[in-house]
């Protein structure tokens, strides 16, 4: 897939470097997700990024989708300890027991949230208070790993038995759901997603 044309001037942030970084970059970074399915999704991805990087995973996403039951959080709260061990023998995916393992508890987490609060994007978009944080990044060196809410978040996350929720992961996480738009302040997706 070939980088398209760009008119001079054309700005994007300097990591989208590949063609599929490019159409996540310019398609879904920063969006503001309320969906739950989409939610769960990079809750899961997130979470296995952990030591890796994002291109890693997002290369396997697709894998991840069929190994992952499209997401359905209900699905995999159901997986079995043979559903696990079928999940570690998957190229596909990262094979990581602890991985794996967090990503069955995350579900049934999820779904304990879910039961409790509604949704779980109620619960999540809480940490700052159901509206997107507009940072005001001019170069990505200013762009934090954590914040004051990614901390509170991961805090909370992992006292409802989350796991690989760390306030790294869950910076991360708010970037890839919208809570926070960090788009470099001269990237062509900043103000789209502001408006």
């Amino acid at each position: 897939m070939p980088f398209p044309a760009q008119p001079p001037g054309f700005v994007r942030c300097h990591w989208a470097a590949t063609p599929l970084m490019v159409q996540y970059h310019d398609s879904e970074w920063g969006v503001p997700v309320h969906e739950e399915r989409l939610l769960f999704e990079f809750l899961i991805l997130e979470g296995a990024q952990a030591g890796l990087s994002w291109s890693t995973i997002l290369n396997k996403r697709e894998n991840y989708r069929r190994a992952f039951g499209n997401f359905d959080a209900r699905k995999v709260a159901g997986y079995t300890a043979r559903k696990a061990k079928q999940l570690l023998k998957d190229p596909g995916i990262v094979r990581n027991r602890l991985k794996v393992a967090a990503a069955i508890r995350n579900a049934r987490a999820f779904l304990a949230v879910q039961d409790e609060l509604g949704s779980f994007d109620t619960y999540i978009w809480g940490f700052v208070h159901g509206r997107p944080i507009r940072n005001k990044w001019k170069n990505s060196k200013e762009i934090p790993a954590q914040t004051a809410e990614s901390e509170a978040m991961s805090r909370d996350l992992l006292r409802r038995g989350f796991k690989f929720v760390g306030p790294t992961i869950c910076y991360a996480y708010m970037q890839a759901v919208g809570m926070v738009n960090d788009h470099l302040t001269g990237c062509f997706r900043y103000p789209e997603i502001n408006a």
